[in-house]
Parts: structure tokens; sequence; C-alpha cells
């Protein structure tokens, strides 16, 4: 199989990319099932650390991602996942994008950049 190694690498980092903006989205990790799933349909799926499981991005939200394309790094260890972003929001705290916390530059302090597209309570049902 052309790409990454899984039995070097079970878990591969996968950094998900608004095709159209250019802007990061979020990072993830793919096993080899995830990888298989996502290449034969078309929308990106994730292993889930925390959860332990395949996580089909958007199953709960409707935040999902199309992939455009997949891109592999010069060790085969790393992918980049070129997609179009369905609902506005990759992030599970209900932002356009999990990278939303800007830092000083001390680092001693950060600022939240940009609105909320969906409150997470509502969505994930949670108090």
């Amino acid at each position: 199989m052309v790409g990454p190694n899984f039995e070097k690498t079970p878990l591969v980092p996968v950094i998900a990319q608004d095709e159209a903006t250019g802007d990061v989205l979020m990072l993830a990790y793919m096993n080899a099932e995830a990888y298989a799933e996502t290449l034969r349909t078309g929308r990106v799926v994730y292993f889930s650390r925390s959860r332990n499981k395949l996580w089909r991005k958007g199953e709960e939200s409707g935040n999902v991602q199309e992939l455009r394309s997949l891109w592999f790094d010069c060790d085969a260890d790393t992918l980049l996942a070129k997609v179009h972003q369905i609902g506005g929001a990759a992030c599970h705290e209900g932002y356009r994008t999990c990278f939303f916390r800007k830092l000083s530059a001390d680092g001693g302090a950060y600022e939240v950049v940009g609105e909320r597209v969906f409150d997470p309570a509502t969505v994930y049902h949670k108090s």
C-alpha cells in the first residue's frame, strides 16, 4: 500500500486543512482502518484515542469533512487531509478551527480569535 506504514506507526497524525482557505482546522489521528474507510467513502474518519474507537467526523455534530486530497510526508508517518468542512466548524468546542487560542509573544496569556459557530452543550447534549 502506498502511504503511511501502519505496521511501523499504528496511529498516524493527520492535519486537517480547509482546501479552499488553507486554514489548519485540526490535528487528529488515523489507524489503518480509519485510513481505509476515509479512502473508500471520501469522508474523513479518525481514530479517537480517548474513546479508543473510530471517529467518523461529524457523526454527532453534523460537521462532516469531505476529503478533497490526501498527502503524506517524506517519512510516511504524517498525513495532510485537505478537506471541505461542512457545517462551518471543525472544533468540538464550536469554533471553525481547533486553533482559536492565540498565545501572547511571552506565552503568558492568550486571546480567543474567532466566533463560535455552534454551542457545544446544545449539539452534544451536555451540560
